[in-house]
């Protein structure tokens, strides 16, 4: 079917039909605003991102239901980067007229999929014709009790940098399907079905671990990089402490130079934290109780060391490359 034979309200409706009732939501779907409410003493967390067809990703290795996960994943990350809880969702599509309403069913199945996984419920949104590309942004609301809101401001010298899960996937996946490649089934995955690390994000917060963190979109030096100018420190890495997966590995040691992708690559959505010291210790049996791996990479060091990587064979440099740019001029 075609979306103008179905029309804007056909879809709306479409959609509310697909909806189910979530938690804290008074009013969703089909008045002009959303109605919400959160429990006592937390305080609201509110992020938005985009997802732009040509920039983010490419209808000729994207699948819609997927494409329809990772809308919801790459917002949520940055509520599992405060330590909140996603609640509330509100999706809004630049939609080019001679999509199908098939892709559009299977886009909007694999939303809501996704936002049923993280608790969170679609409460709203907008959609409009393009006449261009796909246009998705997606607005998420989430909870953090008050006293355990994590920021990237808290680092300190003597902290240890911790990542979780593994590095650089998303990036060599990207890497192998602009070449016209079959990336590995886990490195696919990894870009085009990322997971928010919301159960992890929460139970640091609980627990009061990190002094700071942030999720890893941008990719692991400039991500970090924020955390460093926020908390006014600086830092020092181990290639060689890197967690990286099987497949990325394999592509190593035919490539050397694609440590660079761990560095640098974006979209990995892992967390980055900072540890101090006498909090180390509890850091072992919640990663165990989560069964998520974390690694201790680097360590935080006064601001007028800046970002230092040692690598492999020890030697230290600093990278003069950081994550994706936006508004970067191409090199």
């Amino acid at each position: 079917m075609k979306l103008s034979q179905l029309g804007e309200f056909g879809f709306i409706e479409r959609i509310r039909r697909s909806v189910s009732p979530g938690e804290g939501v008074n009013l969703g779907i089909g008045d002009d605003c959303a109605a919400t409410t959160l429990p006592p003493e937390q305080l609201l967390l509110t992020t938005t991102d985009l997802l732009i067809e040509e920039i983010h990703f490419r209808r000729q290795w994207t699948d819609f239901r997927l494409l329809g996960r990772k809308s919801v994943a790459v917002n949520v990350s940055d509520i599992a980067a405060m330590g909140g809880t996603p609640r509330h969702l509100y999706l809004a599509l630049g939609i080019p007229p001679e999509l199908s309403v098939e892709g559009l069913d299977a886009f909007v199945a694999g939303f809501l999929e996704a936002a049923t996984e993280y608790g969170a419920a679609l409460a709203g949104g907008d959609t409009c014709r393009s006449a261009g590309p796909i246009v998705i942004s997606v607005t998420a609301e989430g909870a953090v009790p008050e006293g355990e809101l994590v920021r990237r401001s808290g680092a300190r010298p003597g902290d240890a940098v911790y990542v979780s899960g593994t590095l650089g996937d998303s990036a060599l996946a990207l890497q192998l399907l602009a070449a016209g490649k079959t990336p590995d089934p886990l490195l696919a995955r990894r870009h085009h079905d990322p997971t928010a690390r919301i159960g992890l994000g929460r139970a640091l917060a609980a627990a009061g671990i990190p002094s700071a963190m942030i999720d890893l979109s941008d990719g692991l030096v400039a991500d970090l990089g924020h955390i460093l100018s926020a908390s006014g420190a600086g830092a020092q890495l181990h290639e060689g402490a890197l967690p990286l997966s099987g497949p990325f590995r394999q592509a190593l040691a035919e490539d050397p130079g694609g440590i660079k992708l761990a560095l640098t690559g974006g979209e990995d959505y892992e967390l980055l934290f900072t540890v101090p010291p006498e909090k180390a210790a509890a850091l072992s049996p919640l990663a165990d109780s989560l069964s998520i791996p974390l690694t201790c990479i680097g360590t935080v060091t006064p601001s007028d060391d800046g970002l230092v990587v040692k690598d492999r064979d020890g030697r230290p440099y600093r990278p003069g490359w950081g994550g994706y740019n936006h508004f970067a001029r191409p090199e």
